[in-house]
């Protein structure tokens, strides 16, 4: 079906035709005032003569991709304060019955739900029922012991170690299409591990774990659920009476945004998560109660000030070090000034609030389609009620700059000048990290080198006090981490050494490019996780090994390394025992390493 652009403001649409029972004429009385005052909103920008005030134009201009009938999109609200400065919505929030998004439309906001859940707790540590250094056993004791405490801090800084849940999850073969995940199954799952990523506070590694956790600290502390404790203590006093944790899938939201994606014959189809777990997610707010949220950290009319002010510090490493991420939020900088927030990614769902703290300015972007990036919208739309940003030293204007987790301050980078080819060659191939087995790569493209992680390639950029050769100091464009190269021993290729989030010494391996005849067939067999609860069965077939699970499917894995194999999004490591039998493997990825699997036959 053709589409066709919207010049109107969605929100004064009205489609219906016949009787209505009461209830719904009461709901569409409260869509049309709140259409009325979003129209008000967009008419006290109108300038004289009737034309449509500049920041108007252009924040249209930058949600134009979104502006179209019979397709989803976002809503904005712009605020300074409390105070809506701009607030639209651009598509539409249910493509079966063509209703429009508004500045009403309430969204699943993902990830942004973590800053609720750490004032949530912070009032439990205000009102003196827990504090951030307590160890997280004594409110959930059947997670196991890891050797040392993890805390509520660790939790709410992403350095706890402890493995990401949904990682976890699918590994052990749950589906996010007809599998409905709950808060006790994630619990189960979690007291089943038997390790740590580290040892908790020595490094940083985001954990939705983490989250989920304090909410169960909530909830047995106050004896009350999440999402009966935010509504009293949070979203009623702060009037953001479209807010809520949504504790059960089969519960009704009202307004609510339906999320998609790009359906498999064009088109759209629904993509809706099928969870009911809270915490790290599933808060369902509007960019109009955000506006209120944004006022909280001003006014500290819940929690106080002091707490709001604690809860935008930055975490902190054991050993001092600043990371841009604390209790649910990150730090960054955007064209130079200071920015705290949070973005959120749920099956169709995508999510930003962004606070610039010293101009008191805040925007929400909530989509409902996967291919939306709320945070350059976000950022996009705030640069137009922002005044220029501020020059550098160089006389030009600051650029953005992400706010990445980083245990040592990043040095200046070097003047450009004219690299050893042949040292960045050799520097090229792929390294190994002991920690998790998940490769990096490196590749020299002329004059550059480029780090590959996870799909995506950065730019190394040579330090000030450092020449481009084989023995030096990057920068990782876009981060304050560095890469360092070492050269390695005798007949060994030379260690790379990262700081900030990738933290961590990585050895350079040879890729396995052929596996000998037979080897294949000694890693068949059936392997078990206690980790997981779960069994997997490999074989081999057409010289490739096959991993088979009955809710996974068959999974076909290339060669990677010695022992080592891809597949799925997963990294395997065979090991074996003394008599060079395959005992086992473990299993890695991003955010869960190395869980351990035994065969069983």
């Amino acid at each position: 079906m053709a589409s066709e652009a919207s010049s109107a403001p969605v929100e004064a649409r009205v489609d219906y035709t016949g009787p209505m029972p009461a209830a719904r004429r009461r709901s569409r009385f409260a869509a049309s005032v709140t259409a009325a005052v979003c129209l008000l909103i967009a008419l006290a920008v109108v300038a004289p003569g009737g034309q449509r005030a500049d920041p108007e134009n252009r924040l249209d201009l930058i949600f134009e991709p979104w502006s179209v009938r019979g397709a989803p999109g976002c809503a904005v609200s712009v605020m300074r304060g409390g105070d809506i400065l701009f607030a639209k919505g651009y598509g539409e929030a249910n493509l079966e019955y063509d209703v429009p998004i508004t500045p009403a439309s309430v969204f699943h906001v993902a990830s942004v739900s973590k800053q609720f859940t750490a004032l949530a707790v912070a009032l439990l540590v205000a009102d003196g029922r827990v504090s951030w250094d307590d160890d997280i056993r004594r409110y959930v004791p059947e997670l196991p012991d890891f050797g040392e405490p993890v805390t509520l801090r660790h939790l709410a800084h992403h350095t706890s170690g402890i493995r990401d849940q949904w990682s976890l999850l699918q590994m052990a073969g749950w589906r996010w299409e007809g599998d409905v995940i709950t808060q006790g199954d994630v619990l189960d799952l979690l007291s089943r591990q038997t390790a740590v990523h580290f040892p908790p506070g020595s490094r940083y590694l985001y954990s939705n774990s983490g989250y989920t956790l304090l909410a169960v600290v909530v909830e047995r502390v106050s004896g009350r659920t999440l999402r009966e404790f935010t509504t009293a203590r949070l979203f009623e006093p702060l009037g953001m009476t479209q807010t809520t944790f949504r504790d059960d899938h089969t519960m009704i939201v009202r307004n609510r945004a339906y999320a998609y994606e790009s359906g498999r014959t064009g088109g759209y189809r629904l993509s809706i998560p099928d969870f009911a777990v809270v915490g790290a997610s599933s808060l369902f707010t509007t960019v109009q109660d955000l506006a209120r949220w944004n006022r909280n950290f001003r006014t500290g009319e819940v929690g106080g000030r002091g707490v709001l002010r604690q809860l935008q510090e930055q975490g902190a490493l054991a050993g001092g070090a600043r990371l841009s991420y604390g209790f649910g939020l990150v730090h960054g900088t955007h064209r130079g000034r200071p920015t705290i927030g949070h973005g959120g990614t749920d099956a169709g769902y995508r999510s930003e609030f962004l606070r610039f703290p010293d101009e008191d300015l805040g925007v929400a972007v909530l989509c409902n389609v996967r291919t939306a990036d709320p945070g350059r919208l976000a950022r996009d739309a705030a640069d137009v009620f922002l005044p220029p940003a501020p020059p550098t030293a160089n006389g030009r204007r600051a650029r953005n700059r992400p706010g990445p987790p980083a245990d040592r301050p990043a040095g200046a980078v070097a003047s450009r000048a004219a690299p050893d080819r042949g040292a960045l060659a050799a520097l090229a191939g792929y390294y190994r990290s002991p920690e998790n087995d998940i490769p990096l790569q490196i590749v020299a493209r002329g004059d550059d080198l480029l780090l590959v992680e996870g799909g995506a390639g950065r730019p190394l950029q040579p330090l000030a006090d450092e020449r481009p050769t084989a023995e030096g100091r990057f920068r990782i464009a876009g981060t304050a981490a560095e890469a360092t190269f070492e050269p390695g021993g005798a007949g060994d290729g030379p260690t790379l050494r990262l700081s900030g989030s990738l933290r961590g010494v990585y050895t350079h391996a040879a890729p396995v490019v052929r596996l000998p005849i037979g080897r294949l067939a000694e890693y068949a067999g059936s392997y078990y996780s206690d980790d997981l609860d779960v069994r997997y069965l490999f074989r081999e077939e057409n010289r490739r090994l096959v991993l088979s699970h009955r809710k996974l499917g068959r999974i076909r894995l290339f060669s990677t390394f010695e022992e080592g194999f891809y597949g799925g999004g997963w990294y395997f490591t065979f090991h074996r025992d003394a008599g060079g039998n395959v005992e086992g493997f473990t299993m890695s990825t991003s955010r869960a390493w190395k869980v351990a699997f035994r065969r069983v036959r």
